[in-house]
Order: C-alpha cells, then sequence, then structure tokens
C-alpha cells in the first residue's frame, strides 16, 4: 500500500509538462535564487525535526522579509509532513485543506504579479505538491494527477526564467524516475493525462544534483531517495544508509528512526537491530528527546515486542504491550488494535492458548472500521493457527 501511494505521489505531486509554457522562450528573471534562502533552509530543517509549532512561529517571524507564499507553501509542507506522523488519521484533514487553498492563492497571485520572476512559479510548484500528494492518500488520484500537470507546469518555467533555483530538479528527477518505472496501469494513467515518458538514470541524477547543490530539499531528497533504493534500485543499504543519516541529523523526527527499524526487518530479517532501533524509539520518547512522544512511545512498543516475539522472548513482548493496552492511546491511529494483535502472537509464541485467542479476538472487535493495517485478516489468521494448535 505504501508503495503504491508513494509512486503515485511522485507521479502526481512532482509531474512535470514538456508543453506549454516550459517550452516557450522566457525572459529571464530579473533576480535569481530564493529570498531570504538561509532564514527559510533553517526552517524546513525544524519541518524535518518534527518541531512542527516552531516551525510556525518561526514561518510568522519569517515572512516578511521572506515571500509571503514561501511560507504558505512551507506550511503546507509542515502540515504534509506532521500527516505522516500517522498516515491513517484524518484529524488533520480540515487544516491540511484550509492551508493547501491559501498557499495556491498566495502563490497564484505572486504569479499574476510578477510572471517573468522564477521563485514565483517555483513556490507555486511548492504549494501544489503536497496538496497532490495528500490527495493520492485520500484516494483523489485524478484530481492529484492534474495537480502534479500543475507541479511540472510550474518547475520548467521556473527554471526557464531562473535556471539557480537547483532545487526546482528535485521534483524534475523525481517525475523522471517515476514515469520510467512505475506498473503498467499507472503508465496508462500517464498517456491518458499527457505526461511525457521518463529516464530513470537521468532522474536519479537530478534528484542528486539538488541534495548536492539545493537550499532547501536536501533532507527530503533523501528521504525520498530511499524509497527508490529500496523498491527499484535494490540497494536497501543505501536506503539505510539515507535514514541514518536523516535520523543523525533530525534525531527528534519519530519517522525516521521507525523506518530504520522496518527496513532492518523487512529487508535485512535483522530482528535484533530492528529490536534495538525500536527500543531506542521508547527511550528517546521517555527522556523527552523525540516529538509526538505517547505516539512514538506506542509504535516502538508494538515493534519492540513484533521483535522480542520473532527473536523467542514473548514474555518480554507481553511486558512491553500489557502498558499501552491498558493506557488505551487515540493515536497513532488504530494502535490498540495493533497491540492486541502483536499480544495475541506473544501469547501463542508463548503456547498459552487461552490468552492468545482472547487477545486476537480484542484485535478484532478494537480494529477500526476502514482497518488500514488489515488487522482483522490478521487475527483471523492468528485464531486459526491458536484453535489447530497442540
Amino acid at each position: 500500500m505504501q508503495k503504491t501511494i508513494t509512486t503515485l505521489a511522485a507521479l502526481a505531486g512532482s509531474c512535470i509538462v514538456l508543453f506549454g509554457a516550459g517550452l516557450v522562450a522566457q525572459p529571464r528573471s530579473t533576480s535569481t535564487g530564493l529570498s531570504e534562502a538561509p532564514r527559510l533552509a533553517a526552517i524546513y530543517d525544524t519541518i524535518l525535526r518534527a518541531r512542527f509549532d516552531d516551525a510556525r512561529l518561526q514561518l510568522g517571524r519569517a515572512c516578511p522579509p521572506a515571500p509571503t507564499p514561501a511560507c504558505d507553501a512551507l506550511r503546507e509542507v509542515a502540515l504534509w509532513w506532521e500527516v505522516q506522523q500517522d498516515l491513517s488519521s484524518r484529524t488533520l484533514d480540515a487544516r491540511m485543506d484550509a492551508a493547501t487553498a491559501a498557499g495556491l492563492a498566495a502563490a497564484t497571485r505572486w504569479t499574476e504579479r510578477e510572471p517573468n520572476r522564477g521563485e514565483a512559479w517555483f513556490y507555486l510548484a511548492g504549494a501544489y505538491a503536497p496538496l497532490a500528494q495528500w490527495r493520492v492518500l485520500r484516494g483523489e488520484r485524478l484530481a492529484a494527477a492534474r495537480d502534479g500537470k500543475r507541479v511540472k507546469d510550474s518547475l520548467e518555467r521556473a527554471l526557464a526564467l531562473d535556471p539557480s533555483l537547483q532545487d526546482a530538479w528535485f521534483g524534475i528527477g523525481l517525475y523522471h524516475y517515476y514515469a520510467d518505472v512505475a506498473p503498467a496501469a499507472l503508465k496508462v494513467l500517464r498517456f491518458l493525462l499527457l505526461l511525457p515518458g521518463g529516464d530513470r538514470i537521468q532522474g536519479l541524477r537530478e534528484m542528486e544534483r539538488t541534495r548536492e547543490r539545493g537550499d532547501l530539499l536536501r533532507g527530503e531528497a533523501d528521504f525520498q531517495l530511499h524509497w527508490l533504493y529500496l523498491w527499484y534500485e535494490d540497494r536497501p543499504d543505501r536506503a539505510l544508509e539515507l535514514l541514518r543519516g536523516l535520523d543523525a541529523h533530525y534525531p527528534t523526527n519519530p519517522l525516521f528512526l521507525q523506518r530504520i527499524a522496518t527496513v532492518e526487518h523487512e529487508y535485512f530479517s535483522n530482528h535484533q537491530a530492528s529490536a534495538a532501533s525500536w527500543q531506542a524509539l521508547i527511550d528517546r520518547a521517555a527522556r523527552g528527546a523525540v516529538s509526538l512522544p505517547a505516539l512514538a512511545d506506542a509504535r516502538g512498543r508494538v515493534g519492540a515486542a513484533t521483535e522480542a516475539t520473532e527473536l523467542g522472548d514473548p514474555l518480554r513482548a507481553v511486558a512491553l504491550l500489557e502498558p499501552l493496552i491498558a493506557a488505551r492511546p487515540a493515536a497513532p491511529y488504530g494502535i490498540v488494535a495493533l497491540a492486541h494483535l502483536a499480544l495475541g502472537d506473544a501469547y501463542a509464541a508463548a503456547r498459552n492458548r487461552p490468552q492468545a485467542l482472547a487477545s486476537y479476538e480484542r484485535a478484532l472487535t478494537t480494529a477500526p472500521r476502514d482497518d488500514p493495517d488489515n488487522v482483522r485478516s490478521r487475527a483471523r489468521d492468528g485464531r486459526t493457527r491458536a484453535r489447530s494448535a497442540r
């Protein structure tokens, strides 16, 4: 599911169109580069640290002197990264809707006032990109693809007006890469929407260009690149290297350590390393060294418990999960059902059949209606195994 979402988001949120304004020779911008780039880059770093309230305070002080549409676009980015902390929750949807509307309105007015300023078109693309990714997440894929065409138009025009905008190559490279490697069904969508073909090697080069020379998007580029190295390049070692670099630079963002633990489990079958990463997340939450500590602790406990069961220590898994279940946290979405499922697996491994069956039943009854983690199916499978076990 995550792979489908990210692939569609990349095709939609970063796609660009090689016709229209992008092909027409444009007069060069009278000003070059991004205004107040160091100040805005520092705010982007705050966002990547998952210090979202701090980032909003900084944005309130940054514009002016930075252009107001730039701050509006970064408010969207901050909300999108906040959404990514708990993708299945819809509690931020109304705020995301309002932020994207404000960001698009401000950036559009800027391009109308200064149509020959590349920076204005860059931030118009920046206002569309989080909206497109969010729409993909919520199933509005055609609307997302249309927004993506606007992203591509805007980035092409920005670079035609101001070739010094190195960050614009990130979105272009992301599109070129995914348009080449996307599944056939997505390529049909690309054809129907008149989107151009891609080039995997060229796309990687363009994204690496932003990593090396960009002002704002270096951390963002590393996060997007780690997905490519996992799914298409068969380089989980490189993906893990990028994630560890992100976690070292932004240790308060729980998402990066969660991804490290997941990659260690799924791609390396290194349960010991994965357990250590989940435990590190729990420890950071206990020390207040991570943003959203309650959410991080809950995810860390379920992850660490799963690895403890894999490593033959189901009693430790039980000890990790019972306090979480007793607390019944509301976030992340569906975590209580996941905890019951993991507890059922732990009791089954401990050959405590009655407790395992009871935990699987609670997983079935506490799973949210939309069940994004497929808890019900997994609990039924666990229940069947527990009933048939001697």
